[in-house]
């Protein structure tokens, strides 16, 4: 990707969108929004506990607490599956390399379509959860160095299960961005971007957090 291309996407995407946890505003403003490997460290979560937590699909929210840090829900990876992934997974990769490869990052939609989608998708339909918009241009001013791009969303397999492995997330200098303009309308050039392990101070960047759930 270009410097051009990389301006043409944030005049087409200016918004990011993360949906977190209801309530999990007031820890990412304090600790930034950190990675399911990052929270782990920060909660000092080690050994077979954290293998389940990282190295496996999680079916179901992981609630950690620590009394100097509070309560945080880790969430669970429901629109994803070991048989999905044995289907898909390129480079000789398997599901646990994949769950650890995702828990490594954290990560954002490109446009309030995909947000509304996972919003409205059967498992979270029915629950609040804080979304964060912030500013594409000062995110990636900020983390240029840890950004990388996916044409796909890398935590479904459902309802069939894209082709995926170690080149599916790239950073920004190498991201194919004129293969996909000319096979994609704007907005869906780039699926997800993804940071390496946080972002911190978050309270720069994010414009608006509101209370939402599907519909």
């Amino acid at each position: 990707m270009t410097d051009d291309e990389l301006a043409e996407l944030i005049r087409d995407c200016p918004t990011l969108y993360h949906m977190a946890e209801r309530g999990s505003w007031p820890s990412i403003r304090e600790h930034g929004l950190l990675s399911t490997s990052a929270l782990l460290d920060l909660y000092g979560v080690h050994g077979p506990e954290r293998d389940a937590i990282e190295g496996r699909r999680r079916p179901a929210g992981v609630r950690l607490g620590l009394p100097a840090l509070g309560d945080i829900v880790i969430r669970d990876q429901q629109p994803m599956d070991d048989a999905g992934l044995r289907k898909c997974l390129l480079d000789g990769l398997s599901p646990e390399d994949w769950y650890r490869l995702l828990n490594r990052k954290v990560f954002f939609w490109m446009t309030r379509a995909r947000l509304d989608r996972l919003l409205n998708a059967r498992p979270y339909r029915n629950a609040e959860h804080d979304v964060l918009e912030l500013d594409t241009a000062a995110l990636v001013a900020a983390c240029r160095g840890t950004i990388t791009f996916s044409p796909i969303n890398s935590g479904a397999t459902r309802p069939f299960p894209a082709p995926r492995g170690r080149a599916t997330f790239l950073p920004i200098a190498e991201y194919p961005y004129a293969q996909w303009r000319s096979k994609r309308p704007r907005g869906e050039r780039v699926v997800e971007l993804a940071v390496d392990r946080c972002v911190p101070d978050m309270a720069r960047f994010v414009r608006r957090v509101t209370t939402m759930r599907g519909g």
